[in-house]
């Protein structure tokens, strides 16, 4: 596979770029994370979602511990090659590690952040 569809991504000064993951047939935005180079081409490659986890400083497919993975329907690049769009097929229905469908379950109203999004398995039964 050619790599200069890479060079065209501008990553920041870690080597990163954001990256924006939606369900592909709904449109719900699912969660957001962080690809480097490597991330992005197994990605391509393997048509499963891998992200680098900038807090434990690795490669992380997404579903490697939950079994809850990502299917690659499209990869997008924005206008300024500075933010990926993921468009996945979530399997299990599940994106974050906190049982929910999306990790955008917090919606601001009443001058407060409220959850507004159901777990829909306990996350103890998901990570051993």
């Amino acid at each position: 596979m050619s790599v200069n569809w890479l060079n065209q991504v501008k990553w920041d000064e870690h080597g990163l770029v954001p990256v924006i993951v939606q369900d592909a047939m709904g449109g719900e935005v699912l969660m957001f994370a962080w690809m480097n180079r490597e991330a992005l081409e197994r990605s391509a490659v393997g048509g499963e979602a891998v992200y680098w986890s900038r807090s434990r400083r690795k490669l992380w497919h997404k579903g490697e511990e939950s079994g809850y993975s990502q299917i690659i329907r499209e990869i997008r690049l924005d206008c300024d090659n500075d933010v990926l769009l993921l468009k996945v097929e979530q399997t299990g229905g599940i994106a974050c590690h906190t049982g929910r469908r999306s990790c955008f379950f917090q919606k601001y109203g009443e001058n407060r952040w409220q959850t507004v999004e159901p777990v829909l398995k306990d996350p103890k039964l998901i990570y051993k």
